[in-house]
């Protein structure tokens, strides 16, 4: 089917069920461009907790859609793609979690929202990249902490607070894989441009960089700077917005260290970084799951009572 044809199929289906789409910026454009609200993970569990709906369709991947459906249990949580995971989510187990919370009774754990709800309901608080330095800040600087699971994100807020948080061995398999080469290559060719990185991305990656923030947090630095030319080092998916926001400037993505991924079993070309399970979700997926509301998101109700408590704490101490 077209995608002029889905679009107005879509729009159709959204007026009959009560439906709003969420999706996040590293969706494909033409979702992000049909999405009721788009943005980053603390904007997405925002709006999910005061938005009028009877259905949530949660394009992103799979914790988010978790999320979603902990903060909202009266609305029906849809995914187009229920196979949409996460390498960090997936980097810690909450059986893991538990132990490492054994060895640590005196510590609190601070998790990043990459998680599933079982390692939300075992955590004190969790973050976003967009809140992680003000939440961290904000902790008693008398009680150690336990980071996870995204050890560079971890390390930078060590970096930047002194704290020095215990810190879980998981990343981001999208931002820890650039390239710093090709980074210093485009840094010569375009001296000119600010770089601009993700927290999640190595260590030698943010030393180069102009500046580190949430990819909300990129997007307004580049919206306000008076620079013309940004080498972005995020998720490629941003840059759709970060061009309608500013047409008049240039963004120049950093390609990974290997110049081929595996897509679907097959190795592809690749010259920017993309993660491959945030572009599951298309159109006819999106058109299916809200015209037979499949792919229902669930959440056992004790696990959900238990993460609703982190979440909760995350959303008050971001206000």
């Amino acid at each position: 089917m077209e995608d002029t044809i889905l679009i107005e199929k879509i729009e159709q289906l959204k007026k009959q069920k009560r439906a709003v789409i969420l999706a996040h910026y590293y969706q494909i454009p033409q979702i992000q461009d049909i999405a009721d609200f788009v943005g980053d993970s603390l904007a997405l569990a925002q709006q999910a907790k005061g938005v009028e709906a009877d259905i949530l369709v949660m394009c992103g991947v799979h914790f988010m859609a978790e999320t979603a459906k902990i903060i909202c249990p009266d609305k029906k949580v849809l995914i187009p793609e229920p196979a949409a995971g996460c390498s960090l989510a997936d980097s810690c187990k909450a059986s893991d979690l538990s132990a490492w919370k054994e060895q640590h009774p005196d510590h609190l754990v601070v998790s990043y929202v990459n998680t599933s709800a079982q390692v939300k309901a075992l955590s004190d608080v969790v973050v976003t990249s967009s809140n992680a330095l003000k939440i961290v800040n904000a902790l008693p600087t008398d009680r150690p902490i336990l980071f996870g699971p995204d050890y560079n994100l971890g390390n930078y807020i060590n970096s930047v607070t002194g704290r020095e948080m215990s810190l879980w061995n998981g990343a981001c398999h999208v931002h820890s894989r650039f390239s710093v080469s090709e980074l210093i290559k485009l840094m010569k060719q375009y001296p000119e441009a600010d770089v601009v990185a993700h927290p999640e991305c190595k260590k030698a990656v943010l030393e180069l960089s102009d500046y580190i923030g949430s990819t909300q947090a990129i997007l307004n630095y580049v919206r306000k700077s008076d620079k013309s030319v940004f080498i972005v080092l995020t998720e490629s998916g941003i840059l759709h917005k970060m061009q309608l926001a500013c047409p008049d400037k240039t963004f120049i993505p950093v390609p990974p260290e290997a110049s081929e991924l595996m897509v679907d079993g097959k190795l592809v070309p690749c010259s920017c970084n993309e993660c491959e399970y945030m572009r599951m979700n298309t159109l006819q997926k999106l058109y299916e799951c809200l015209l037979n509301e499949t792919n229902e998101v669930l959440v056992d109700e004790q696990t959900a009572q238990q993460a609703i408590r982190s979440i909760n704490r995350m959303l008050e101490m971001s206000n």
